[in-house]
């Protein structure tokens, strides 16, 4: 993450940029986490009299993806760089980033900047010494969190492979492409945006067919193959 200078015109008080994002295809098409994340930015820029000047947003993509990856982000944190606000405000702290090193340089860059970043939950503000240092420390169990639960996954995976035990039914596909869904999940990807870039490269489907689906893509990674790879991976 680019950290950049102080913004060339200061923003009004009380403005701020609402962010909100969600990492599934279910929370994506039902709009409840979105939805949930609005109404507490809502009531939060209420209680404060604040104004919202944007709304930005990430549908489907993983707090672990870094900016470059993350549209609406970025274009939050270029309106508070660029003085259009004078805060960054979220719903809850891993909505922003589940990465230490993410977190760490977006607030060193609002530091330099001078623009806040803010949290609803556990009422983070880093325009405070204590809301600084709580930040970081969320940062760094919000990681911990997401890392544990990809081992403890890989470890179950391996210890039902080495009991023998056959997980799902085989895959038709090729094993390279069981290789790019797995990865490509594990780097964060949704199963409707692994979808598009399967159907952009133009990889037939197990049956044969042209076009992916995220049901399509959770057939496979609910597959043999799939856990296969996984456990391959982690040992």
């Amino acid at each position: 993450m680019t950290v950049r200078q102080r913004p060339t015109r200061k923003a009004p008080p009380g403005t701020v940029v609402a962010y909100i994002r969600v990492s599934t295809d279910e929370q994506v098409s039902s709009g409840a986490g979105l939805d949930a994340q609005r109404a507490a930015i809502a009531a939060e820029v209420e209680r404060r009299g604040w104004t919202v000047v944007a709304w930005h947003s990430d549908e489907g993509i993983s707090g672990g993806k870094g900016v470059e990856h993350r549209p609406g982000l970025a274009a939050a944190i270029d309106a508070v760089q660029s003085g259009q606000a004078a805060a960054l405000l979220a719903a809850k702290l891993d909505r922003i980033s589940r990465s230490v090193l993410d977190t760490a340089s977006m607030m060193e860059q609002a530091r330099r900047a001078c623009w806040e970043l803010i949290t609803c939950d556990l009422a983070i503000d880093t325009s405070t010494p204590a809301g600084e240092a709580t930040a970081s420390m969320m940062a760094v169990f919000s990681q911990l969190e997401r890392r544990l639960i990809a081992q403890r996954t890989r470890e179950a995976l391996a210890v039902r492979r080495a009991q023998g035990v056959r997980l799902g039914r085989p895959s038709r596909l090729p094993r390279e492409v069981v290789e790019q869904i797995v990865n490509a999940r594990a780097g964060g990807y949704s199963l409707r945006a692994i979808a598009m870039r399967l159907n952009a490269s133009g990889v037939p489907t197990a049956q044969g067919g042209a076009s992916w689906h995220a049901s399509t893509v959770r057939a496979v990674l609910g597959s043999q193959d799939a856990a296969l790879v996984a456990s391959n991976t982690a040992v």
